[in-house]
């Protein structure tokens, strides 16, 4: 069983309260827009990082992570990407992708709203872990946390931080 943290959209803020949500998970997960290299090592100084860049991010940021990160995690096929748009609506350069080798779980961000759906079409879970930082027009900052146990996902949690 691993337990994961999950953000996206930080640009370049960072907020102790990620800290104390973050606290004992076994990985991090951010999906893109993070604006800063400071905040992936703030990150990794609570867990291992896996990291994707976003629209928004610089050259230091794009030279260190990639734009789709595909990996496992217990039994789980993960799909990281920044802009993926949601089910039903899959952004054009995701879409095919995910049709030819659907993962168990797709996170994304970009949007900044916070979206947990089974899509029952591709038979897998999507999370849009919404806004970190402050930048947008979001009213609740989120973040997510969940547990993987071979290729099931549970106990999924929230953190949300008004502005």
């Amino acid at each position: 069983m691993k337990r994961i943290g999950i953000l996206s959209d930080t640009h370049g803020y960072w907020d102790d309260r990620y800290a104390n949500f973050l606290n004992g998970c076994d990985e991090i997960w951010h999906a893109g827009d993070m604006g800063s290299y400071i905040i992936a090592e703030q990150l990794q100084q609570i867990a291992p990082l896996r990291a994707v860049y976003g629209n928004c991010d610089g050259q230091d940021i794009r030279r260190a992570f990639q734009e789709i990160y595909r990996f496992r995690v217990e039994e789980a096929e993960i799909m990281l990407k920044h802009i993926g748009g949601s089910p039903d609506h899959y952004d054009h350069s995701v879409r095919q992708q995910l049709l030819d080798e659907t993962p168990h779980l797709f996170v994304c961000g970009h949007s900044h709203i916070l979206k947990v759906q089974h899509d029952k079409t591709l038979n897998m879970l999507f999370i849009n872990p919404g806004a970190a930082g402050l930048q947008g027009w979001q009213q609740v900052r989120t973040l997510v946390k969940l547990e993987i146990e071979g290729r099931s996902f549970r106990n999924l949690e929230v953190l949300e931080i008004k502005r």
